[in-house]
């Protein structure tokens, strides 16, 4: 399979998990966008060094968190609002049910957002289902310290989200 190949299959399984973990660093859509490319282009250097020590998926996580781990140290950082997307879906449900269900996302997302980074990288794998092990993996730390991570950022966004999280 040629490198180009490759780099699209990977690209393809793995998306919507870069694209997650872009939203956990960047608020703005055109930001994040931009983001989603810089973490893009760091898999697209980095993937002919994967010596399969990790899981490919554990591979892109630890990549998509370096790369947002730099953006939100590159940059300075000033309250922004955000607007509704003009495409929300219709799942079929109450058009208030889902202005409030998109507002609880968004508001989750705003507090994971605030977290620490240490502990919101640890928050976001978490979300995505990954084990303690590949947490610990993708971040470089030891298991027991995801462990000390994932409480800590339970009881801030507890406390963020009035004790409902």
């Amino acid at each position: 399979m040629g490198a180009g190949h490759r780099f699209a299959q990977v690209l393809a399984e793995h998306a919507g998990l870069m694209s997650r973990i872009a939203a956990s660093y960047e608020a703005d859509p055109a930001l994040r966008d931009d983001l989603l490319q810089e973490i893009a282009l760091a898999l697209w250097r980095a993937l002919p060094g994967w010596r399969e020590e990790a899981g490919m998926r554990t591979f892109v996580a630890r990549i998509a968190h370096n790369r947002g781990a730099s953006h939100v140290l590159g940059e300075q950082r000033r309250p922004r609002s955000t607007a509704l997307p003009e495409d929300l879906p219709d799942p079929g449900i109450a058009p208030e049910q889902q202005a409030h269900t998109w507002q609880e996302g968004m508001r989750l997302q705003a507090a994971v957002r605030a977290l620490p980074l240490a502990l919101r990288q640890a928050v976001t794998l978490a979300l995505e289902g990954f084990s303690h092990a590949d947490i610990a993996d993708a971040l470089g730390i030891q298991v027991n310290a995801v462990g000390v991570r994932l409480n800590r950022a339970r009881a801030a966004l507890k406390q963020r989200l009035g004790g409902g999280a």
